[in-house]
């Protein structure tokens, strides 16, 4: 990970290397804090956050739904992230990590008197699945761990607790050989990978499972609102493991991921084991919305 010069730590600017918790933090041990994954892009007009009021606003929803009372409201923290890039000098695309958690002062399961700390940190972040697979594809296994379901747990929440699950999907398949997991609901229905939202195209529909046992996914919205704007078909149902073999084109989105195609699942080739011209279209399109290449969606950029 690159270093930046300051991390944001409820209100004030620290060092990176002074940024630093106590052995005790409640979060540490139990699990409950909450996060975002947001993304800032090097455009032409300089540096932007791209949809920073629906990361945020999401960040706060995930606080709420697990018991935590945010100390920092949405344009607080919205400031406090233009703040953090402007203290930083970054040369390119930059991922911004805003973490909400309980720190040191009680211990046990109760948590409501822990103290709730707040930390954003950004640093420069190419392709979370690497440069060539955004081109070429990647190779995907189907994970033996079932996703969290939702009697168990809360998946709209962006939780750490929640995350423990997507590690054990991440390390069985990159040991089997792969890049990414793809995890199966409890029915034995596609959910979602280890950390981004999944897309098949069968005969020129573009197909997504619902977000039943899924995040709410911002990159998965704004690629369905590509879809719609380019005339392609959309359907959000249930996906079969066997169906997700014989489709046409396949790919993961994801702030972290972007639109990243698939090119093998359990080794069965995806099509003609590249990128698919639909894919290659959507991916396109994404990327001239984040640059800020397309004026329509230009609104969705916070220029720093």
């Amino acid at each position: 990970m690159e270093k930046a010069k300051y991390i944001w730590m409820d209100g004030e600017l620290i060092e990176w290397d002074k940024a630093q918790i106590h052995i005790l933090t409640h979060t540490l041990h139990y699990g409950n804090g909450v996060f975002e994954g947001t993304r800032a892009y090097m455009t032409e007009n300089g540096l932007a956050i791209f949809k920073l009021k629906e990361h945020t606003k999401r960040l706060l929803n995930s606080a709420k739904i697990t018991r935590i009372k945010p100390t920092f409201s949405l344009e607080e923290l919205k400031k406090a992230q233009i703040e953090l890039l402007q203290s930083n000098d970054f040369k390119s695309n930059v991922y911004l990590r805003p973490l909400i958690y309980l720190g040191y002062g009680i211990m046990g399961l109760h948590h409501v008197k822990a103290p709730v700390q707040t930390a954003i940190a950004a640093w420069e972040w190419g392709s979370y699945l690497g440069e060539e697979g955004l081109e070429k594809g990647i190779r995907v296994k189907i994970s033996s761990f079932a996703r969290n379901p939702v009697s168990s747990t809360m998946g709209k929440a962006k939780a750490a607790a929640n995350y423990l699950n997507s590690q054990m999907a991440k390390y069985e398949a990159v040991e089997a050989g792969y890049e990414e997991a793809l995890l199966l609901d409890s029915d034995g229905f596609i959910a979602e990978g280890s950390g981004e939202c999944f897309f098949i195209v069968r005969d020129g529909v573009l197909i997504s499972p619902p977000n039943d046992t899924s995040l709410e996914s911002i990159t998965q919205g704004m690629v369905l609102e590509l879809a719609r704007e380019a005339g392609i078909p959309i359907e959000r149902r249930r996906v079969t493991r066997d169906e997700v073999y014989i489709a046409d084109e396949s790919f993961f989105t994801g702030t972290a991921a972007e639109v990243t195609p698939i090119r093998d699942i359990d080794n069965y080739i995806i099509g003609d084991g590249k990128r698919g011209p639909i894919t290659a279209k959507l991916q396109a399109a994404y990327f001239d919305v984040v640059y800020g290449r397309n004026p329509k969606y230009k609104h969705l950029l916070t220029y720093i």
